[in-house]
């Protein structure tokens, strides 16, 4: 998801699917708050619900459905750098810790990344007690997305953000993400920082929810070129 950089006072918007998983990111105000990138919806025939109100003035959205498990070619599959301009095929899965080389775009910026999930981290329902959802986390647990970007190509990456990783839960299917706005620091997602160039690297982190019954086992990275449910994924 794109981060918006946005004060640094906790406010809480969580996205709740009907698949039963939510997103969350982290917003705070600093020298790259002129870079607001926002996040494309994914794609969906489900008509738009309207949002309701949280109790810490965010709004709770229902989240559009999928009707099928991401991911298409074999788990553990070998991750290869891709040659300048192209992409691995969308489906793709590689092992958790490989580094996949793909096009990158924000904006007008246009570069090339190396891009790894480095771990699946579970956490405690009560990290998310400062973020006061109530009843619309009962039964889910979070789990935080580490992931590290390298910049591979040429550009000037500053300021930029990667985002659209998103949980799988252990059947394939999508976890709920959860929307923050404001510091969360069991979780920190920030922008590029200044002087991304060729060779540099940076951490990121998202937050995806799993039923307590389940877990989550994998991640996707659906940004561009891919899609929603035919992105990167690691598992």
């Amino acid at each position: 998801m794109k981060l918006i950089r946005s004060n640094r006072h906790a406010l809480a918007l969580a996205a709740l699917a009907s698949v039963g998983t939510l997103t969350m990111t982290a917003c705070n105000d600093d020298a790259s708050s002129s870079d607001t990138a926002t996040t494309p919806p994914p794609a969906a025939s489900a008509p738009a619900t309207s949002a309701a109100a949280s109790p810490t003035g965010g709004a709770i959205t229902p989240a559009a459905p999928t009707s099928a498990p991401a991911g298409g070619a074999a788990s553990g599959s070998a991750a290869a750098p891709a040659p300048a301009g192209s992409a691995p095929a969308g489906g793709t899965t590689v092992k958790i810790g490989d580094a996949v080389t793909i096009p990158f775009s924000s904006g007008s910026t246009k570069g090339t990344i190396a891009l790894a999930v480095t771990s699946i981290e579970k956490g405690d329902p009560a990290d998310l007690a400062s973020l006061k959802l109530g009843d619309k986390a009962k039964g889910l647990v979070p789990y935080y997305i580490h992931y590290k970007v390298t910049n591979a190509g040429s550009t000037d990456l500053s300021f930029t953000s990667v985002d659209h990783m998103k949980g799988l839960l252990a059947d394939g299917t999508e976890a709920q993400e959860l929307m923050i706005i404001g510091a969360f620091p069991k979780c920190k997602s920030d922008s590029l920082p200044k002087g991304f160039t060729n060779g540099q690297s940076s951490t990121s982190c998202a937050v995806a929810m799993s039923p307590e019954a389940s877990k989550v086992a994998g991640a996707e990275y659906w940004g561009d070129p891919y899609t929603l449910g035919k992105g990167l994924n690691w598992k």
